[in-house]
């Protein structure tokens, strides 16, 4: 089945089985490793990408359920840019990454979340940011974020 995607603004046409995971496809199919395979059931967030600017864990999202969108992952995050983000020099500033697994489904949802809301609540950013740290970096992503909310 040809299935017709638009990942970090180029277009691919792509013959793969309906329901492989979208995952799967950015990493095997297309050789986009930015994307992270955590849990594998939606839960810890590592896959997080951008699908038509909204947050979704692709690692149990079939290719099928994203045909025609408009997908962003880490690697078109600053839209090809040789510059950081203001996101990810938060992440440099406040030293965020340890061991940087997660980070990629980190800055995806949390850019998700700051272009809905750019002064979250904490309480908001509890809710938005369910993504798992295994080395348990919630205090400095807490303390990134709020230094973009108050820039």
């Amino acid at each position: 089945m040809t299935i017709s995607l638009t990942i970090n603004g180029k277009s691919h046409e792509l013959d793969v089985e309906p329901d492989m995971p979208l995952l799967w496809v950015l990493r095997d199919e297309l050789g986009m490793t930015g994307t992270k395979f955590g849990c594998g059931v939606s839960a810890c967030g590592a896959c997080t990408v951008h699908v038509n600017g909204e947050a979704m864990r692709t690692c149990a999202t079939p290719i099928s359920a994203v045909a025609g969108t408009e997908i962003t992952t880490i690697e078109g995050l600053n839209e090809g840019g040789p510059d950081l983000t203001a996101l990810q020099q938060a992440w440099v500033d406040h030293q965020v990454p340890q061991c940087g697994y997660c980070q990629s489904g980190m800055l995806m949802a949390v850019s998700s979340l700051l272009s809905e809301n750019p002064n979250p609540s904490d309480d908001e950013i509890d809710a938005a940011i369910t993504n798992i740290c295994r080395c348990g970096t919630y205090p400095r992503i807490r303390a990134a974020i709020r230094s973009l909310a108050t820039a």
